[in-house]
């Protein structure tokens, strides 16, 4: 888990807690397009707590998205309109994806 962001500081049963009280690990899309090229990408893993807002992790890639997605034709819009959607709500969620592969490393 030294990969995921924002858990500095806590330990595996702090982490434990918050997921039952509703946090989750999200990563957040963003797309940058070169003319005829278009990247669809993700952000690292996040760890955002329960109440917490993902809109000071996420404002970055949107922004990067709404600058640099547009250009390339045809998926330049098509990938950056899908970014822009998944940032607005908060990001993808990954933590059933996380849990599971660290059960699998744990065995």
């Amino acid at each position: 888990m030294s990969h995921v962001r924002n858990i500095e500081g806590l330990s595996a049963s702090q982490i434990d807690y918050e997921l039952s009280k509703g946090a989750r690990f999200v990563v957040f899309p963003f797309c940058i397009s070169i003319v005829v090229m278009t990247f669809r990408r993700s952000s690292g893993v996040y760890f955002i707590r329960a109440g917490e807002s993902a809109f000071k992790y996420n404002m970055g890639y949107i922004i990067i998205s709404v600058l640099l997605g547009w250009w390339g034709i045809p998926w330049g819009p098509i990938f950056t309109i899908g970014s822009l959607y998944a940032n607005l709500r908060g990001g993808k969620d990954v933590t059933q994806a996380l849990l599971a592969s660290m059960n699998q490393v744990d065995k």
